[in-house]
């Protein structure tokens, strides 16, 4: 490894002062002498690393700064060496066993580092350890842990390294990965030609296959994917040590001590290995950026450090996209390219070193090479049950075939060999607007994509070669772009693709448990092309300044013909794209059982069929979303909209009047408690006003009228129960209490001190004055004893709380402050009031950031303002939440009056903010007829 360019420390400068500190008797240093010495090193350390941090801010270049980094620490560690063996412990003749190598290992050892990099040090002997020897090593040792470095260490003699070489494959790479640095180098010499001869020959196989089996652990351990939105910019897939795990290979394999090398070895072309420089260049910038900002070895991207690390490196905010996406999508298309070098790098080592080696056979699919035609094609071959091309001109006779290539892994359930998928990526400039038009591509892209086995897998290869976004230039747009929100898990095009692997999951009848509805319904579409063309297309037009459901079926219009579909199909993808997000907010967020909210829902659908391809597209846009986004609860929700707009849609309904209605659930409940005296019957149906009776279903009205008859036994006023929901993963717990006007807001902040999230509340109050709330609270614990024993203890919370014996507002502004990831979002608040989604109740929607006793405040002021909330529906969406109230005021009617609507909007947006408002004298609670 060369000296950088601009070095950050005058080791002859550094080497005097030292020496100046020395006494006049050799082998004894003070206290004094020892703190002077550690002072000096601490100062040249931190000058060094500023220099560093600087020089980084002015050139960009990451390499080179972690370089300088590690001449930085080589100068050091042979400063205190030389000092050590001149002053501390002089030897005036030195026996055979007397001598030390000082060697870098492991990252150190390639001659980089990061700020927070540790620092891996093989101190090397002859044969055996000696009181010098071990003197020396602790000297050094400690003088490093005292000036804060994380200090990997092994002192070990030749053979011992080579002995341990050839049973832990840990210390065989960072053998391999040696670097002498100071001491005795005919020793480190002598480990060089040792481990070459005694370790590295004969074994490449069995070392590449120890690789990329680690590689793929970590991988699996860091997440699978390589467009996670907090990517971990070391180990994450596409990080440094893919990069690292290449040249581990390559030098091992090859036995080259540079990436150069690797072009003459015939593994890289000139332009390849550029693009490896870039990569590596492009990460260690990052990387270096992300210690000196945080002060410590922080290898993950997250939410928190993304808007500064983007500001660091120079990006801007363009239309459509801020600062901090377009770093962030440059850092993706890094991590695409690291993939698609991996893949380069694999395919020639297959094609040149496969044959021999039964170990590497088993990760890369080598052997010996069986060959057979494909039928109906001349330009394609099957190899070793992996397509590849028959000749070295197929994509440029006929650039069909870059499309065509696809079709026919999918339609033979074909992997692809890796030298086919590097041709395709050599020959992108191939797809051109002629391409785009041609009927034959289109027909068969669209086969791809709506097809019956694994559309996902193919469309993913085409997407990691390029041909995707060339040949729909609209997704090439949506290539590597992440939205900075917690709520989003993956890239735009990789959320797309996973979007299209669950619709295959729901089409091919697999967990139905977790989404039956959609499982049972997918059958019954009649158009099935329709619906996988719009799930490719929903999120199509993120990233540009307008909404981006309107412009993707914009988009959608332009793009569907040209891949043959006909006007009225058209028309139904434009639909279900512009309409994606509909059945989702309206699930989530509006009262299904408020009628006008499934009337004004039917009124867009216009037919069953829309209604069924909404679903289903709903359910696998959100499972693509990230782990954990789907649950139970939101399936539970969807379905429930599903059964109640179905009559509607169908013309099946009938509009019974409300009195009938209301007197026929009367009745049915008094059947229900048929094993009740008569009398006490009677009277508990009376106890409930109308909106119980219509809007609770039957099995949890028998529910409370026990859980309710146990209390007034007890001659219990406020009483609690919980049942542990699984399928819908929440937790229900009903609270019977005196109705009072803040009761749903110490419900909500008792919530909040126990962390537990609310995601739905249904409020009734009694005629004789009590209040039966039921909450819905996530679910935390697998196993139901657990759940129940949890929701317990949060219902316990709520009893101490609605008797005043617990303090809440302390202990809730403790929890208010925005931590950790939330500290990095701004999201604006908005407060919306509407009188016309339903016909008795007002509406208040307000959404915004999200903060531990959020629902807590919003109940409050909604109780100051003297309104009564009927019911209260809570998504988020990562930093975002979005908080619905369906209130009236304590007469029972909606709120019209315009000033009463701004107040509402005043309050409650200085609520959400945070800010101080005056109190407004809280009244009586009262449930709506």
């Amino acid at each position: 490894m060369s000296t950088p360019t601009a070095t950050l420390i005058d080791e002859k400068a550094l080497a005097e002062a030292m020496a100046s500190l020395a006494g006049d008797k050799p082998g004894s240093v003070s206290a004094d002498t020892r703190s002077e010495m550690l002072a000096l090193l601490k100062q040249a350390m931190t000058d060094g690393r500023e220099e560093a941090e600087k020089l980084l801010s002015a050139d960009g270049k990451g390499t080179q700064c972690a370089r300088r980094l590690s001449h930085l620490q080589d100068v050091l560690i042979r400063v205190i060496y030389d000092f050590a063996v001149a002053n501390v412990y002089p030897v005036d003749n030195p026996t055979s066993a007397e001598r030390l190598a000082i060697v870098a290992v492991g990252g150190y050892g390639r001659g980089t580092l990061a700020p927070g990099s540790d620092v891996d040090l093989l101190f090397l002997l002859p044969y055996k350890q000696t009181p010098w020897g071990e003197s020396v090593v602790e000297f050094i040792l400690y003088l490093l842990w005292d000036l804060g470095l994380k200090v990997g260490h092994a002192t070990r003699s030749v053979t011992e390294c080579i002995r341990l070489s050839r049973s832990d494959m840990t210390i065989r790479t960072a053998v391999l990965e040696s670097r002498y640095l100071w001491g005795d180098k005919p020793l480190h010499d002598e480990l060089v030609q040792r481990f070459d001869e005694e370790v590295v020959k004969g074994t490449g196989p069995e070392f590449i296959a120890a690789k990329l089996a680690e590689r793929d652990q970590r991988h699996k351990a860091q997440g699978a994917s390589r467009y996670l939105v907090e990517p971990n910019v070391k180990d994450g897939k596409g990080g440094l040590r893919d990069l690292h795990t290449l040249f581990w290979i390559a030098k091992y394999f090859y036995r080259v001590d540079s990436n150069e090398a690797l072009v003459k070895a015939g593994v890289f072309s000139r332009a390849e290995l550029n693009r490896f420089r870039k990569c590596e260049d492009f990460l260690w910038a990052v990387r270096c950026h992300l210690h000196f900002l945080t002060h410590r070895s922080d290898e993950r991207l997250t939410f928190d450090l993304q808007q500064e690390m983007a500001i660091r490196l120079g990006y801007t905010a363009h239309p459509g996209l801020k600062d901090v996406e377009r770093f962030m999508k440059h850092y993706f298309l890094v991590a695409k390219e690291v993939g698609d070098l991996t893949r380069i790098f694999c395919a020639e080592l297959e094609e040149h070193h496969g044959k021999p080696v039964p170990a590497l056979n088993r990760l890369l699919g080598l052997g010996r090479k069986r060959r057979r035609k494909i039928p109906g094609s001349t330009d394609f071959i099957i190899e070793n049950e992996r397509i590849s091309t028959a000749g070295e001109d197929v994509f440029a006779s006929d650039p069909v075939n870059l499309i065509r290539i696809f079709h026919l892994a999918d339609k033979y359930d074909l992997a692809f060999h890796p030298d086919a998928l590097q041709e395709v990526a050599r020959s992108l400039r191939l797809i051109d607007g002629a391409l785009r038009e041609n009927e034959v591509a289109n027909r068969l892209f669209l086969e791809i994509v709506s097809s019956r086995r694994q559309p996902e897998v193919v469309l993913r290869a085409m997407n990691e070669t390029g041909v995707l976004g060339r040949f729909i230039p609209d997704f090439g747009k949506v290539v590597a772009m992440m939205q900075f929100s917690m709520y989003h898990h993956y890239t735009v095009d990789e959320h797309l693709l996973r979007s299209i692997g669950f619709l295959a999951e729901i089409e091919h009848g697999e967990a139905a448990d977790a989404h039956p509805l959609a499982n049972e319904i997918f059958p019954g579409i009649k158009d099935r092309v329709v619906l996988y063309v719009a799930m490719f297309l929903h999120d199509i037009a993120k990233g540009r300044p307008e909404d981006h459901s309107i412009a993707g079926a914009r988009i959608a219009r332009r793009l569907c013909p040209r891949l043959g579909l006909t006007p009225a199909q058209t028309d139904t993808v434009a639909w279900l794209i512009e309409h994606h997000l509909l059945m989702s907010m309206t699930a989530q967020s509006r009262d299904l059982n408020d009628r006008k909210t499934i009337l004004d829902f039917a009124a867009v659908m216009q037919s069953l069929e829309r209604l069924k391809m909404l679903l289903v597209l709903t359910v696998a846009d959100i499972k693509a979303v990230g782990p954990g986004v789907w649950n139970g609860w939101k399936g539970q929700l969807l379905r429930t909209l599903y059964y109640e707009t179905e009559p509607v849609v169908t013309g099946g309904h009938s509009q019974v009047s409300r009195n009938k209605r209301v007197a026929e659930a009367r009745e049915q409940l008094g059947e229900a408690l048929a094993d009740w005296p008569k009398r006490e019957r009677d009277a508990y149906v009376k106890r409930h006003y109308p909106a119980y009776l219509l809007r609770v279903d039957l099995p949890r009205k028998i529910a409370h009228a026990e859980f309710i008859r146990d209390a007034d036994k007890a001659k219990k006023s406020l009483a609690t129960t919980v049942r542990a929901r699984d399928f819908e993963a929440v937790t229900e717990i009903t609270v019977f209490a005196p109705d009072h006007p803040r009761l749903l807001s110490i419900i909500a902040g008792a919530c909040s001190i126990a962390g537990a999230n609310i995601v739905d509340a249904q409020i009734y109050t009694t005629t004789d004055g009590q209040a039966l709330d039921s909450i819905s609270i996530s679910r935390e614990f697998d196993d139901d004893v657990d759940e129940q024993r949890r929701a317990a203890k949060v219902g316990k919370l709520i009893e101490e709380a609605l008797e005043g014996t617990l303090r809440m507002p302390e202990q809730i502004d403790r929890k208010a402050q925005r931590k950790g990831r939330l500290k990095a979002f701004s999201v604006e608040t908005t407060i919306a009031v509407d009188n016309d989604l339903s016909n008795q109740y007002t509406v208040i929607e307000a959404a915004g950031i999200d903060r531990a006793g959020l629902l807590f405040s919003l109940t409050r002021v909604i109780s100051d303002l003297n309104l009564n909330i009927a019911s209260a529906h809570v998504s988020t969406f990562g930093e975002r939440v979005v908080d619905v109230f369906y209130v009236t005021d304590l007469t029972g009617i909606k709120i019209t009056n315009a000033s009463r609507q701004a107040a509402i909007r005043r309050r409650l947006k200085a609520a959400f903010d945070g800010t101080p408002v005056d109190e407004a004298r809280p009244a009586r609670r009262m449930e709506p007829a």
